[in-house]
C-alpha cells in the first residue's frame, strides 16, 4: 500500500513555479528546487518524475493563477478601454514594483511617473528600484524554449490562446456597444494588443521609466 504524501502538493508546485520563473528552466538546478520546495531529491523525483515534469506542472500553475488573473481583469467592471488599461497597467506595476491596483486616473495623469516602490528585501528578484523584474513566466518559457519541446510549447500556447480569446471577446463587446471604433478584423486587433501586453512584460524587465511604459499603453488604447 502506497504511503500518503506528507507534503502540500499545491504549495510545492507553486514554490517550483516561483523558482523556474526566477531562474528559467536551464538556470534552475535540482538543488534549487529542493531548497525552494523543502523536498529532498528522491522525494521530488518520486512525486513529480523529475525536473521537466515539474516544470510542466509549474507552467500549468501559472496558467491557473497569473493567466487567470489577466482574464479576471479583462472581465471586470467598467468600460472596455478601462479594462484593457487595467490589464496592461497591472503588468507594468508588477514588474516595476509600484502599487498594483491604484487609481488608474492618477496612474495616467500628469504625475504618473512617480514610483511607490516596495522593499526590495521582500522579494529576492527585486532590483534597487523595488521592481520584480521577472516578466511573464509564459513569455520567458517561450523565449527559452529553443529545443523542439512540444509539451512546453503547448503549455505556453495555452496561456497565450486564453488571453487572445478574452481580448477578442472584450473587443467584440466594445464594438457592439460603440466603445471600440477601430475597423478591421478583431482577431488581428486582439493579437496586436496581446503583442503590446507581452512586449510590456519584456520591457518591464529592463525599463525603469514607468511613464514611458504607460505612454505605450495609452498609445495602444488611443488607436481603438
Amino acid at each position: 500500500m502506497a504511503r500518503p504524501r506528507e507534503f502540500d502538493e499545491d504549495r510545492v508546485v507553486t514554490a517550483a513555479m516561483e523558482t523556474f520563473w526566477r531562474h528559467g528552466y536551464e538556470g534552475t538546478s535540482t538543488r534549487d528546487l529542493c531548497e525552494s520546495t523543502g523536498l529532498g531529491p528522491s522525494s521530488l523525483y518520486n512525486a513529480f518524475g523529475g525536473k521537466r515534469p515539474l516544470y510542466l506542472r509549474a507552467l500549468d500553475r501559472y496558467y491557473e493563477t497569473s493567466t487567470a488573473e489577466q482574464v479576471a481583469l479583462l472581465r471586470g467592471p467598467g468600460p472596455v478601454r478601462d479594462r484593457l488599461r487595467a490589464m496592461m497597467v497591472h503588468a507594468v506595476d508588477a514588474d516595476l514594483g509600484t502599487d498594483v491596483g491604484t487609481d488608474l486616473d492618477a496612474d495616467l495623469g500628469t504625475d504618473g511617473g512617480t514610483d511607490g516602490g516596495t522593499d526590495p528585501d521582500a522579494n529576492p528578484d527585486a532590483d534597487p528600484d523595488g521592481g520584480d523584474r521577472r516578466g511573464c513566466f509564459a513569455v520567458n518559457a517561450a523565449i527559452e524554449s529553443t529545443a523542439p519541446d512540444e509539451d512546453v510549447r503547448e503549455a505556453v500556447r495555452r496561456s497565450f490562446d486564453r488571453v487572445e480569446s478574452e481580448l477578442y471577446a472584450i473587443l467584440t463587446a466594445g464594438r457592439h456597444s460603440g466603445e471600440i471604433r477601430a475597423t478591421g478584423d478583431l482577431h488581428a486587433l486582439a493579437r496586436r494588443i496581446q503583442s503590446t501586453y507581452y512586449g510590456l512584460r519584456v520591457l518591464g524587465r529592463i525599463q525603469r521609466d514607468r511613464q514611458a511604459l504607460l505612454d505605450t499603453v495609452e498609445s495602444t488604447l488611443a488607436d481603438l
